[in-house]
């Protein structure tokens, strides 16, 4: 999806300012409504109503000047409101006021606050197992494809379309461009592809190289 998000490689945004959160041992949180963002965002994930690739694309497709104007969080609990109402749990005058308007949808899973520790150091596995050997090996050549997909992508804009190659293959792993749509998780392997500099931004460039990790449907 090319919205405002998708910043990498682009000018005149000025440097990124490091603030007091990122001092190690500081509070990742600027104030207590952020912490309960947080919180709430995860309580709600673990309801099974969307996946993780669904709620990034949900915080993608704020119009762009709404993203660029607000924090981290602002964006957060901006794409968990479009969830909640999209998916029945809430309606906007319910999320205005606060409190509750109609019954809750039935069915629908809720995490206690005594299963929360236990969730969180559980954790979730990443791979998948693969349905077909890696079509790449560390050291070829590949190209990224030149796609303007309307919908999650995690093929950064500014790749595109551009010549790299393997250093690493990471194995097989969920693919967030079908399931952020909610037709399943359709593992896909990963590489991280090197591109030179140059190759991404031309000559006037004062950076080396970056790495991106592709999945296999990005490249040729």
């Amino acid at each position: 999806m090319n919205a405002a998000h998708d910043m990498g490689g682009m000018q005149a945004f000025g440097p990124i300012e490091i603030d007091a959160c990122d001092a190690p041992g500081a509070s990742p949180f600027h104030a207590e409504w952020e912490r309960r963002v947080l919180a709430v965002t995860l309580a709600m994930g673990a309801t099974g109503q969307w996946n993780i690739d669904t709620s990034r694309a949900a915080r993608e497709s704020l119009p762009p000047a709404q993203y660029l104007g607000s924090s981290y969080y602002e964006i957060w609990f901006a794409g968990l409101q479009k969830l909640l109402i999209a998916k029945g749990l809430a309606n906007a005058d319910e999320i205005a006021s606060g409190h509750a308007q109609s019954a809750a949808k039935p069915n629908v899973r809720v995490m206690k606050a005594a299963d929360v520790s236990a969730a969180l150091l559980r954790g979730a596995p990443v791979d998948r197992p693969a349905s077909a050997p890696a079509r790449f090996a560390a050291g070829d050549t590949v190209r990224t494809k030149l796609i303007n997909p309307p919908t999650h992508t995690r093929l950064p804009r500014y790749c595109r379309g551009k010549a790299g190659h393997i250093i690493a293959v990471r194995g097989t792993h969920v693919f967030p461009d079908e399931n952020a749509l909610g037709h399943g998780e359709h593992p896909h392997w990963l590489y991280t592809v090197r591109f030179d500099a140059k190759e991404l931004w031309g000559a006037d460039t004062t950076a080396s190289s970056v790495c991106v990790d592709c999945w296999e449907p990005y490249l040729e």
